[in-house]
């Protein structure tokens, strides 16, 4: 069964983080400029929250588009839920679902590994789906003909 910590070797160990005291303006111009969906919040080396465009959305459409002075404290999710490298891969369909994430941050007890994103899970299923194909494409192929079976 695709664990976590598979997905996350296939999709590499570039992380993008801030703090709870970062500015909203800042963390959106990282998220555009990264062309990333949510930054890790992390305080102290603890994991603090999530900000995703979701949050950012929301403030701009109640602030009339204005980021202001705000941080991202005042936007974040603060209650993340997160999941670990053993993590199944059915299991973090279910919670995404579940809890309607978009992003939840991979933790190894309090080391943050890396961010699961939904695109990393399709493309997670995508993949086993073709591997899958591969598979029973090459057995089709290398199936025994009648005359090999009957011992001509």
């Amino acid at each position: 069964m695709l664990k976590v910590s598979e997905i996350l070797r296939v999709k590499g160990d570039t992380l993008y983080t801030a703090t709870p005291d970062t500015p909203i303006l800042q963390a959106l111009e990282t998220m555009s400029e990264q062309d990333i969906g949510s930054l890790v919040i992390m305080d102290h080396g603890v994991l603090a929250g999530m900000l995703t465009f979701r949050e950012i959305i929301r403030h701009l459409h109640n602030k009339q588009g204005n980021t202001g002075n705000y941080t991202v404290r005042s936007v974040m999710d603060d209650a993340p839920v997160s999941v670990s490298p053993n993590t199944s891969f059915d299991e973090v369909q279910r919670l995404m679902l579940e809890k309607h994430a978009r992003y939840m941050p991979v933790m190894d007890g309090p080391t943050l590994m890396g961010v699961i994103s939904f695109y990393d899970m399709a493309q997670a299923i995508v993949a086993a789906q073709q591997f899958e194909n591969n598979m029973l494409k090459a057995y089709i192929r290398d199936w025994p003909s009648d005359s090999e079976s009957a011992g001509t």
